[in-house]
Parts: C-alpha cells; structure tokens; sequence
C-alpha cells in the first residue's frame, strides 16, 4: 500500500478537486504545472538558496535532555521555532511565492488561523513586492494580536471573517469567495495540507524540507536516520506532512498525529476530527470533517487558533483511516500543562499549538533506548498573552 499521492490527487480515497467552476481553470493550471515548475534547476536553486540565507535552514535537531530524563526516552526536537517568523510556515510561503511568480500572478491571498501563516505569506509578499491579502476569523484577530500587528507592519491588508464561527474555517471561506471574484491575476497561498488538489500535495512538498533534513540530522547524531516515532499537532496538518513525507513508506517509523481535544473530545467544545469526524466534502477536497447527519459543519472549538479547524488534511485523514498513523486527542489544559513543562525544563516557549504534540508525552509509552522526534513547529510569543491567564495554574 503506497501513502503517497495518485495521480488523480487522492489519497486512498481522500482528496479530489471538488471547487466552483470559476476556479476550474486556476486549479486546473496549477494541476498540470506545480510538479513541473517546481522542479525545474532555477526554482530549486532560488528557493534553497531563500531557505537558506533568509528563512535560516536547516532547522536545528535538538536532543532534549531534561524532557528526555523525564519520559523515560531520547526526544529530539526539530525547531522549526527557530524559523525567520517563527514557524514552519514560511518553508511553504517561499515555494509558493515563487510558485506565483512563475505564474504570472500579481496578487496574493492567503487565510489564517493563529496567524503565523498570515505573517509567512505577508513576509514573501514583501520580500518579493506583491500585494498581499490576509483572510483571519474575528475571534483570531483578537487572541492572536501580535501576529496581526506583524502583518499589516509588512503591508499586508488583514480582513476580518465575521462569519461562522470567526476563526479558521470561516476565513478560509472568505479566501476562497475572493478567489472565485479574482481568479486571473490572483493566486491564494493556502497554509496548511488543506484544499482541493494539488494543494495538500503541493504544500506537503514544500514543507518535506523538514524530513529531509531530519534523516541526515539524526543520521549525524544517532548513527540512524529512522526514528522510532515521530510527533506533530495537526489541524490541517502542514507540519505533520513535512514530518512525516521522507517516512511515509517506511511503516517502522510511528507517525502520531495530535488533535485538539478543546474542553474534551465529546464536551461539544473540541476540534478533534479523527474521533468525532466523518467523510464529507470541505473547502474543496473529500476528507474527514465534523458534520451533523445532513451535512452541515459542526463549529470546531479549541484554545489553540491553528487547531481549531473542523477537517483535517486528506493525506492525515487516510493515514489515520488506514492505520499508519495514530491520532491522540490533547484538551486545552493538557496542552498548557505541556507548554509549561517544556518551557521550565528546556527553557523554549512553545507555541500553543504545538503544545499539544509535547503534552502527547503523557499518553504514550516509550521505551528508553526509542529516538522520538517532537516537530517543535512554532514559537509561543504570539500566544504569550493566553499563557499569562495560566501562569498561577501551570507556572508553578
């Protein structure tokens, strides 16, 4: 069984291209061009050389001693914190800007959730001189205001999502409504493994720099370039995929994929979509999504902004359906518990989402000799002003 893309754009039997027929001619274009352009000497070189001389990569591979000590095994952790902007997502935003560029495109717009992609795409934006267009729920803007400081500082033009629940789902529908209105000069940098097809493949590439690197980096320390399990949240699932995309086929790596659990995975206040989810059809692709019986979307609920979404990415919905990956459900306290013991024991700030992969420690079992590798995929300043509500709680 192969866990990789066909070339129909499924995943087993999730993905697809499901979209408005305004749309039909820019997927269509990026369907038959994404591979293509991508890989083409000149792309390759600009965009290694963007990673790194401007983003900073390779990501370090830490081995956290403490955190180690503690759970009993040999945990790495990948800092993807340490990125220009502070997280993953600008591994994505390069490729896609130049992905742009070759296009022709001359306007860009992108959705957000805990605003870090926001601030990625509002980066290349700058850095490359497009003009920009940043789609975030209402409730967003308000929970993750450094970040919406940071991108309107780069230029870019935050619109606010007053619909739905006013977080991620709801601000990726508005992208897509403005992308319907301005199909020509317009290419939309969707954030996460999300979206019709080619997208969910197209950013898994773009951020498999993240498992490339891990296997030399762990060949160099470890003597093997396999670990036993490797860790990451998922809402959509971007740094999931770039985790796990070099391991895909090699079934002795574990993939564990962690949700948000919110107030309890059946308190009616959660986003965790292997558990409560079922096959339908969001934001352009056949996935996993928490859906009443006639269909409409259930509103996903997480302290989390990034996680808080109602789907999950096609590649992690077949991975879980099929058995290749774990899902773990982490509630919003577990996560702050985590978020607190990281940041005292290995003095680093995580960022609440990634938070929720650290407090997965908790619930597995490891042996001691077991390399396990947590993506550490984004820094926790944005998200400062939530952990000082908790510092009597966890900051003990």
């Amino acid at each position: 069984m192969t866990y990789n893309i066909n070339e129909k754009g499924y995943y087993g039997e999730f993905g697809g291209a499901f979209i408005p027929e305004m749309l039909y001619p820019n997927v269509d274009n990026l369907q038959k061009s994404y591979k293509e352009i991508m890989y083409q000497p000149d792309f390759q070189e600009e965009m290694k050389q963007l990673l790194k001389d401007y983003v900073g990569r390779p990501s370090p591979l830490y081995f956290a001693k403490r955190l180690s000590e503690k759970y009993k095994t040999q945990i790495y952790l990948k800092r993807e914190d340490l990125n220009h902007t502070g997280s993953h997502k600008i591994n994505n935003t390069i490729g896609q800007i130049l992905l742009a560029k070759k296009l022709g495109k001359k306007r860009i717009i992108a959705e957000t959730g805990a605003g870090q992609h926001g601030v990625a795409t509002a980066t290349v934006c700058a850095l490359m001189g497009m003009e920009c267009i940043v789609y975030m729920g209402s409730i967003d803007i308000e929970r993750q205001a450094p970040n919406v400081s940071r991108m309107k500082m780069l230029g870019a033009k935050v619109i606010p999502a007053t619909s739905g629940s006013q977080t991620l789902k709801d601000a990726t529908n508005e992208a897509i409504r403005d992308w319907i209105q301005h199909p020509v000069e317009t290419h939309y940098i969707i954030g996460s493994v999300v979206g019709p097809h080619p997208y969910p493949d197209m950013v898994a590439r773009f951020q498999a720099v993240i498992s490339e690197e891990m296997k030399a980096q762990l060949k160099e320390q470890t003597g093997n370039e396999n670990p036993n399990a490797i860790i990451a949240c998922v809402g959509g699932g971007s740094n999931a995929a770039g985790a796990f995309y070099h391991y895909l086929e090699n079934e002795e790596v574990q993939f564990i994929a962690v949700e948000a659990a919110g107030h309890g995975i059946h308190s009616g206040e959660s986003a965790a979509t292997s558990v409560l989810g079922s096959k339908g059809i969001i934001h352009g692709s056949r996935t996993l999504l928490m859906q009443t019986e006639d269909g409409q979307i259930i509103e996903p609920y997480s302290l989390s902004a990034g996680l808080d979404y109602p789907g999950i990415g096609p590649m992690h919905a077949n991975l879980i359906h099929a058995g290749r990956a774990e899902a773990v459900s982490v509630t919003d306290e577990e996560a702050l518990e985590a978020a607190f013991v990281l940041t005292r024991m290995e003095g680093i700030i995580p960022a609440l989402e990634t938070a929720h992969a650290f407090a997965a420690l908790e619930k597995m079992k490891f042996k001691t000799q077991d390399v396990v590798v947590i993506n550490l995929s984004g820094r926790g300043d944005k998200d400062l002003a939530t952990y000082k509500k908790h510092f009597e709680t966890y900051g003990k």
